[in-house]
């Protein structure tokens, strides 16, 4: 619906539809909101940039997560007590008063950044701690195993001990930290545009809430102006959690070993009762 948005509505998302707060019917899907606008295009058009801004919120924070963690983790030391004052600052505040201060002070552009970046710089700032930890953590573990030692005397490059010796082992919290930064994003953007700090011009997921509220959608009844988006809002993060409980197992050497050791299990038992005389 996303990437086919263009083709599967009649109206624009900021078209005006037909008379403010009807009910879902044949010609609308989804009704009109407050202000006669069609609920089902905004839905479909919204789902673009709410998908976009989730899934780059979740890249740019793993990535920021991945190299200040790795570099902790890594070279310990000086280095490690820098990076860990910057991740435990950004942990210690709570994260919503966090966003909104971040989100409130650039709300007038940054730089070269467009409007649309705003919310998106804002949670990858806000973000990033949490993987830079988690990953760290997993250095510090990994860079006393065997391997890495053996590059080490080999005269490998720290770089090259760091992306290609030890990284691809944690591909596992790479993955994980990747879809869970993602659900964070959708869930925080969606937060900060219903409390008007988005860039409500634009059509997302988050301003169909806003609009709602400011429209009076739940005093007049008018469910169907904030029930879709936030339904498809928890969905969405419902399948990336599961998603991430997938990839974990998939990717994680202790919990495969443990799914194996299961199902070797089951087949001993199994075989083991075939062979048994069966009573007459």
């Amino acid at each position: 619906g996303a990437i086919l948005g263009p083709h599967l509505t009649d109206y624009g998302p900021k078209d005006f539809a037909g008379r403010p707060n009807v009910k879902p019917a044949g010609d609308h899907y989804l009704g009109t909101d407050g202000q006669g606008r069609d609920v089902f295009s905004q839905m479909v058009w919204g789902a673009r940039e709410t998908l976009r801004n989730g899934f780059l919120v979740g890249l740019i924070t793993t990535v920021i997560g991945a190299v200040i963690g790795l570099t902790a983790g890594y070279f310990r030391g000086l280095v490690d007590e820098l990076l860990s004052l910057v991740m435990n600052v950004f942990l210690i505040i709570p994260s919503l008063p966090l966003l909104v201060v971040l989100a409130a002070f650039l709300a007038d552009g940054f730089w070269i950044l467009p409007d649309s970046m705003i919310v998106v710089m804002v949670l990858s700032i806000a973000g990033g701690a949490w993987p830079a930890r988690v990953m760290r953590s997993q250095m510090l573990s990994l860079r006393e195993k065997d391997f890495v030692s053996a590059a080490v005397v080999s005269g490998e490059s720290k770089t090259r001990i760091i992306f290609s010796e030890i990284f691809p082992n944690m591909l596992n919290i790479v993955v994980t930290s990747f879809l869970g930064s993602t659900v964070y994003a959708i869930g925080a953007e969606a937060g900060l545009e219903f409390l008007g700090l988005g860039n409500i011009s634009h059509t997302t997921w988050g301003t169909i809430l806003y609009w709602a509220q400011n429209n009076s959608g739940l005093l007049l009844g008018a469910w169907w102006t904030f029930v879709p988006a936030g339904l498809a809002i928890a969905l969405v993060a419902f399948s990336l959690v599961l998603m991430n409980y997938a990839m974990d197992e998939m990717t994680n050497p202790r919990l495969r070993a443990q799914r194996d050791a299961k199902q070797a299990l089951k087949h001993a038992s199994v075989v083991k009762g075939a062979g048994r005389a069966t009573p007459v």
